[in-house]
């Protein structure tokens, strides 16, 4: 088995951080038990293409209407330490939509909902480790986890190796949000570095004219340049 050296400290969340309130009930306060992978753990479900359906990779195309907003394009590569591509991916994304709704019983803030955007897609990277997402750029809305608590413009990322026990997931930012600096969730990254490893970059050359404007973002899964993921990893 290959073993990978560490990331840097400051890379990941700590799994309690005092300015993310909820993190104190559901961080877990025990140590870890190590379970050992038997062969339902390491080799099923199959994740492949043929699971993806024609619109996973177009949250506007979903529904028989536009849904309300900004269209954009969000792509990247998914990378390894070394900056080779990781093909053959699932990666997932979710999200609010331009009003900063989520599509969810739970989430009731007097913001409208959008019946032709539900916020989710799914792609698999190509031999490149390539993804791309054509979506609706989502809006900040309030989280009450301190006095007049807004969440950034974000969407959830969520990536796939072989089966459902390897997954990671992180958030991709948008660049020159005001709302960065009172943010937990975005702070709760220790290192300046590498929490602006997880804000995309426009990109004027991938915009589509007369479409969408568009937003980079890679994903590197190990090594220096890797990206914050919501709990540490060990490889």
């Amino acid at each position: 088995m290959t073993r990978f050296p560490p990331p840097p400290d400051g890379t990941h969340p700590p799994l309690d951080f005092a300015g993310y309130r909820s993190t104190t009930l559901r961080a877990p306060s025990q140590p870890p038990v190590v379970l050992p992978h038997r062969l339902t753990e390491v080799t099923g479900p199959l994740l492949g293409a043929d699971r993806i359906g024609p619109t996973d990779h177009d949250l506007t195309s979903q529904h028989t209407g536009e849904p309300i907003g900004q269209r954009i394009v969000v792509s990247g590569r998914v990378l390894d330490s070394d900056g080779r591509p990781v093909p053959d991916t699932l990666v997932e994304v979710w999200q609010a939509n331009a009003a900063g709704r989520y599509a969810h019983a739970r989430d009731n803030w007097p913001a409208p909902l959008d019946p032709n955007f539900t916020g989710g897609g799914r792609v698999m990277t190509d031999s490149a480790g390539t993804y791309s997402f054509t979506t609706i750029r989502p809006g900040a809305y309030p989280w009450g986890n301190h006095h007049n608590a807004w969440r950034p413009a974000h969407i959830h990322f969520s990536l796939f190796g072989t089966s459902f026990t390897q997954r990671l997931v992180t958030q991709m930012y948008f660049p020159d949000d005001p709302l960065f600096g009172q943010d937990p969730i975005f702070n709760s990254v220790p290192d300046a570095a590498a929490r602006q490893r997880m804000v995309s970059r426009f990109d004027l050359d991938a915009t589509r004219a007369e479409w969408a404007l568009a937003f980079t973002w890679d994903i590197v899964l190990r090594g220096r340049e890797q990206t914050p993921f919501e709990e540490p990893h060990d490889d």
